[in-house]
């Protein structure tokens, strides 16, 4: 017994120290980066540009010296982040259901198709920004009209790549499920559904970026709250440091989004990744 858990041990040790490693080989750049970013700023003397040192003290006025027991958030963090937050994952929530939904019904219809196809195009060409005097007159100002642009604007690779991954399914897959006399409900979970995931996935993780440059646009007209807000407020006040502050959170809200949503499709597609691999 001791023998075994000591091998096991010895095994997971070398595997967390190449983990460890191929961490520190993709981060080395980041710390560069920002020594470079402070020097050129420190150097130029420029307003408009503030030092990273700057940001970060700014950014901890704004939104993390508060009380310990609500994890140093401000106020302005509460009523900024909860709001933004909210209103983005409910918008990219309905955009995924209704683009994953409509886009395997299309890609399984060629009948559907050919009166749809057009449709996709020129809606999917018009900007969400240009839609958002529309959605201001259909929704008012306000979380309706807010949802309803980050909506439009996210179905839509979500839509092009669920439409392509169920229209490419292996035929051979399909017809073995119909030879095994699986029922429709049972084919769309049993194959279409798994076989076109990677595409499904690929449309996903595009439309999380989408999803937080439509919540700032949406939040930049008419809102009271949200990070769009707190970035506009910061410019009329000439806060310079307080706008790039928001920018640079923004960058890591991105990234935090991107590397959790690649974890999340690692674990659902983890079996198409060995199928990658063993090829």
């Amino acid at each position: 017994m001791t023998a075994t858990v000591t091998a096991a041990a010895t095994t997971a040790s070398p595997e967390r120290g190449s983990r460890l490693t191929g961490l520190l080989a993709r981060l080395w750049l980041v710390p560069i980066a920002l020594a470079a970013w402070e020097a050129g700023t420190r150097l130029a003397a420029s307003d408009y540009f503030p030092p990273p040192s700057l940001i970060l003290v700014r950014a901890r006025e704004l939104w993390f010296s508060g009380p310990a027991g609500r994890l140093f958030l401000t106020d302005e963090a509460v009523g900024d982040f909860l709001p933004s937050l909210g209103r983005m994952f409910g918008g990219w929530a309905v955009a995924c259901v209704l683009g994953v939904g409509l886009g395997v019904a299309i890609g399984r219809s060629r009948a559907l198709a050919g009166y749809v196809d057009p449709l996709v195009e020129f809606g999917r060409a018009i900007p969400p920004p240009a839609l958002v005097p529309l959605f201001i007159v259909l929704f008012k100002l306000g979380t309706e009209m807010q949802v309803a642009t980050i909506v439009y604007g996210v179905i839509w690779p979500v839509l092009i790549n669920a439409i392509d991954g169920a229209r490419h399914v292996d035929r051979l897959h399909v017809e073995t499920a119909r030879v095994f006399r699986l029922g429709r409900v049972q084919r769309l979970f049993r194959v279409v559904l798994p076989a076109a995931g990677p595409k499904v996935f690929a449309g996903l993780r595009l439309s999380v970026s989408l999803a937080v440059i439509l919540m700032v646009l949406s939040e930049l007209v008419g809102s009271t709250d949200g990070i769009g807000h707190q970035l506009l407020s910061t410019q009329q006040n000439f806060d310079l440091a307080g706008t790039w502050s928001v920018i640079v959170l923004l960058g890591v809200l991105g990234l935090a989004l991107n590397g959790a949503f690649l974890v999340l499709e690692r674990r659902v597609l983890s079996w198409h990744l060995r199928a990658r691999q063993t090829i």
